[in-house]
């Protein structure tokens, strides 16, 4: 990559970076007030918690594992940008992401409905059948892998490296 072209993909980054700041600042906000605010100023109000209040809070999970992806890949791309070598960010940024997106998909799977189930706010199966949680969960365990395979393959270059 030419100099000219390598600014413009670092301004590019940083551009990014500050799209997934104001994502996660603004969607974070809003769950924030929608799941703790809110419901916290009803309770102090009325002295009880509403009905499905916990529920709504508990179904809000695999949204804040989605963010945290958001920002890792946001931070991943800021270090770039800041003129950091793409190999060590990149990996790093893909095991966060697929961290992320893995805890998230099994969350919506798995985690939400029997979450509900033990705190009495639902009923039925055991599994909650959301094909877009699955298909983020299975790219979520890709990214992982391949964040492992990008960094073991930096540090083989390293060892090359040092032998030449």
């Amino acid at each position: 990559m030419q100099v000219p072209e390598a600014a413009a993909f670092r301004r590019l980054c940083a551009q990014y970076r500050w799209l997934a700041i104001f994502m996660v600042v603004s969607v974070g906000a809003l769950l924030a007030l929608m799941h703790i605010a809110f419901p916290l100023a009803l309770w102090i109000r009325d002295g009880q918690v509403r009905d499905g209040a916990i529920g709504a809070a508990v179904f809000a999970l695999p949204t804040v594992c989605y963010l945290y992806g958001v920002w890792a890949i946001g931070h991943g791309l800021g270090e770039v940008a800041r003129g950091r070598l793409i190999q060590p960010a990149l990996a790093g940024a893909l095991h966060r992401v697929g961290l992320a997106l893995g805890i998230g998909g099994l969350l919506s799977v798995f985690g939400v409905t029997n979450i509900l189930r033990m705190i009495g706010q639902a009923q039925g199966g055991y599994l909650y059948f959301d094909v877009a949680g699955m298909t983020l969960g299975m790219i979520g365990g890709a990214l992982f892998l391949l964040g492992r395979v990008v960094d073991h393959a930096g540090r083989l270059q390293a060892e090359l490296d040092e032998m030449i």
